[in-house]
């Protein structure tokens, strides 16, 4: 059997076409790996459950392998493997490849035909790549939080109505969908998985779906996929002791209990190997998805997440077999780790050594961040590090900037909750936040809400807060979102050289006193300087330093009256004036007006060779 080898050589793309319920014209034949198993039979709604009524054979080739061909099973037919295990015991569990499933609270496998889904984006997928050099602004979406359909759920077909449009006017070039693989408990978001390879039915059917995804393609929308690696559900009816052994999870009960009540997956077992990996390149290559956002990065390199427990070597080369063959199959396609750890590499080359993703998130930079937004001014002379420490290692990794799901849960307070000071004076700050987020090298997040200015943090429970953009001041705030996120694909400068040293430069890293910070950004067409005021100290005429002589634009202000701002501004074109002597050596400076609690970005065109 084609592939078969490589399931067990734990190196396998397509497992999801060996096993699973696969429709043929008069009937269907379902394969399913139980090796333990004293029995298999296939018990559904075709046969009234009945355990003696459609019995699985083992291959005479292969003894792990159960397989039955049953006439007259219909799309849309429910079923379970009734399982006698080695043991005598008998448990009814759902397909571990099913591609679809009941919606909970039932929880059986449902037979569908993933060939009537039809694509019309193949112009998208010649040009798409994995956005080294491209702008990346990602909108992360809880499927069953952005709208609520009265008392029902939205569906994929009213997200691909309403959601695109709305992405696409608010600037951002990815969708990244929390966990959409099958999952019991809405509590859990979808980080607590039962179906790897079934889309959740909560919002519609696999057709559906993949027509709201083609629609992001010719949109012009990306569209990355949270995976869970590490942990899955322990219900019985799922993957839990599937054949009577532990065939998924570690055997000892030490190991394979996990610190979110779930059950670790074996990662040093290449049949979970090829079972994880062929779920990664199912979901790339079913629904044409164009990246994927690993969970808990930090578990698969350390056992329990805990250097002190030492590495996780089976998650290790896990990891690496997995990047290494997504990328050998489709190097456009994004890989991305949520990895909090300090494990040298992470986007590194496999044969290099590295742990071969496109992307690290960089939880150092958020926390920092967010501390310091949060911190007094008084005592910002004290913090002022925290601003400056992130481009101390940034070219270690290419890193992605998250403000997610998790700085907005928890009684953490939302972003714009957690800056400092009064109402007026959070936004402010939120502002001057997202304006030095944008400007900073790296790759965007950001969860829904954000651009709204939401002071309710997430509940899974409830849709957003869309009754903010009635008063004044958040609707302004979407449309500094709005604007910022245009601006940022707009400028090449910003994004062209995010992970080359030449992208970036300081202009005064050091100015703690006035709490004041000061970058480029540029390419050979463009230069933007970036100027932070984080201080309650506005200034008439600042002296900032500017890395070329000529005529700067202001093309953003935070403090702009559109953005509910003082409109303390600088309407006209700055010329530079030659520099006082000063510890860098500067040749060029401008003086600007310059708000308290700002941030402020000065354009230049480069039609030439210019020098410091």
């Amino acid at each position: 059997m084609q592939s078969l080898q490589s399931f067990y050589n734990g190196t396998c793309l397509d497992a999801y076409q060996i096993f699973g319920a696969h429709l043929e014209k008069t009937g269907c034949l379902f394969r399913v790996y139980a090796p333990n198993a004293r029995s298999v039979s296939l018990i559904g709604s075709f046969n009234d459950w009945n355990p003696q009524a459609a019995p699985l054979n083992r291959r005479q080739d292969n003894m792990d392998l159960w397989e039955i061909f049953l006439p007259g099973v219909k799309e849309w037919d429910s079923y379970k493997y009734h399982i006698v295990t080695a043991d005598g015991r008998t448990v009814d569990k759902a397909d571990p490849y099913a591609f679809y499933s009941e919606t909970r609270p039932q929880n059986a496998s449902k037979v569908v035909d993933l060939n009537r889904i039809v694509w019309h984006d193949a112009a998208w997928l010649q040009k798409r790549t994995a956005c080294y050099d491209r702008p990346v602004s990602i909108y992360e979406v809880y499927a069953g939080g952005w709208k609520k359909n009265g008392p029902y759920e939205f569906s994929y077909d009213m997200m691909r109505e309403q959601m695109i449009p709305y992405v696409r006017e608010m600037g951002f070039t990815h969708i990244e969908f929390m966990p959409l693989t099958e999952y019991p408990f809405d509590g859990s978001w979808g980080y607590q998985a039962s179906g790897y390879f079934s889309l959740t039915s909560r919002y519609g059917n696999p057709v559906e779906f993949a027509a709201f995804v083609d629609e992001c393609h010719r949109q012009g929308i990306g569209v990355i996929m949270d995976m869970v690696p590490v942990h899955f559900v322990k219900d019985d009816f799922g993957l839990r002791l599937f054949d009577g052994t532990p065939l998924y999870e570690y055997p000892l009960p030490q190991d394979a209990e996990s610190e979110w009540g779930t059950l670790n997956f074996d990662l040093g077992k290449d049949t979970v190997r090829s079972f994880l990996i062929s779920a990664a390149a199912f979901w790339l290559r079913t629904y044409h998805i164009d990246g994927i956002r690993f969970d808990a990065v930090a578990n698969l390199i350390y056992y329990g997440g805990n250097r002190d427990r030492g590495t996780n070597q089976g998650g290790l080369e896990f990891i690496r077999r997995l990047n290494s063959l997504i990328k050998n199959r489709d190097e456009s396609v994004m890989l991305i780790a949520e990895d909090s750890t300090d494990y040298p590499h992470v986007t590194g080359a496999v044969q290099d050594g590295g742990l071969g993703f496109d992307y690290k998130w960089d939880l150092g930079w958020m926390n920092d961040t967010l501390d310091y937004f949060a911190t007094d001014p008084l005592w910002r002379i004290y913090h002022h590090n925290e601003l400056t420490f992130s481009m101390a290692y940034f070219y270690s990794e290419r890193f992605l900037m998250p403000l997610s799901h998790d700085e907005n849960v928890h009684s953490k307070k939302t972003i714009v909750d957690r800056m400092w000071g009064s109402y007026d004076q959070k936004f402010l700050q939120v502002r001057a936040l997202y304006a030095y987020m944008f400007a900073h090298p790296g790759k965007k997040l950001n969860f829904m809400g954000n651009e709204i200015a939401s002071f309710r943090e997430f509940d899974e429970k409830k849709e957003l807060d869309w009754f903010l953009l009635k008063y004044p001041r958040h609707d302004a705030f979407r449309v500094f979102f709005r604007d910022l996120n245009h601006l940022y694909q707009q400028h090449s400068c910003l994004y062209q050289y995010d992970y080359e040293g030449q992208g970036f430069r300081w202009i005064d890293p050091d100015n703690g006193v006035q709490s004041i910070y000061s970058f480029w950004r540029e390419n050979e067409k463009e230069c933007i300087v970036c100027i932070l005021n984080l201080s309650s100290q506005s200034y008439d005429s600042f002296a900032c330093f500017v890395p070329y002589r000529g005529t700067y634009r202001e093309i953003l202000n935070t403090d702009d009256d559109r953005y509910d701002g003082g409109g303390f501004c600088n309407r006209s074109p700055l010329r530079t004036s030659a520099a006082p002597k000063n510890p860098r050596q500067w040749q060029w400076c401008l003086h600007l007006q310059l708000p308290a609690f700002s941030a402020v970005w000065l354009w230049m065109a480069r039609r030439k060779k210019r020098n410091t």
